[in-house]
């Protein structure tokens, strides 16, 4: 992802820090934000300037994904939805029928309201913080898994007492989202994971583990 701030293009996660210590300057996202609802455009542009698409909903109307293609086109999107059922069903609908569409993700628990979960409730910074973490999604037939299945189990991604625990605490680390054993797999092959960043994610933990 690129952004602009005085007319300058910046790479996303160093920008971030830059103005975050400065507390100055307003970043823009170049890219359109795709969102659920009017409450969540709100949030984003309290933390980021950014141009959002709402989708209205799960339905996804012809005209919505209209929009959200010729976006893609002019100037690409970012898919943000709600950290739930109904998002993540949005963003798989948007990411079938826009290819090299890119994606931002918050946990629930950055994103929990009083009742709902939603990207409306979330603070400003982890808006930032989401939004310097995108991806891009690929055809798994393009890329090679960083893992085979086999070293996913071995390293407790699945079927063990505490393989969902671990997978929400890498999809944190690396800022791709919760999802169940196979899609969490499937989510590493075509975000185009490393084993480097998943070790990284990993020694993390352990060493976080280690000091509480």
């Amino acid at each position: 992802m690129f952004l602009r701030a005085n007319g300058k293009v910046h790479s996303s996660l160093a920008f971030f820090r830059k103005c975050g210590a400065r507390g100055r300057e307003r970043v823009k996202v170049y890219e359109v934000i795709v969102v659920e609802g009017k409450n969540d455009t709100i949030a984003i542009q309290k933390a980021v300037e950014a141009d959002t698409i709402e989708t209205q909903g799960s339905a996804l109307e012809p005209y919505v994904l209209a929009e959200i293609k010729r976006a893609q086109q002019k100037r690409g999107v970012i898919i943000f939805t709600d950290p739930d059922y109904a998002g993540e069903q949005i963003r798989k609908k948007i990411a079938r029928e826009v290819p090299g569409a890119k994606h931002a993700f918050l946990s629930p628990k950055k994103a929990k309201g009083n009742r709902k979960i939603g990207i409306e409730h979330a603070k400003a910074e982890d808006i930032i913080e989401a939004l310097s973490k995108v991806r891009t999604e690929q055809k798994e037939e393009t890329v090679q898994p960083p893992l085979t299945w086999e070293e996913y189990m071995d390293l407790g991604f699945a079927g063990d007492a505490g393989s969902r625990k671990l997978r929400e605490q890498v999809a944190e680390r690396l800022g791709i989202g919760y999802a169940n054993a196979k899609q969490f797999y499937r989510r590493l092959h075509v975000l185009r994971i490393t084993r480097e960043e998943i070790s990284e994610a990993l020694d993390y933990l352990k060493k976080k583990g280690s000091k509480q």
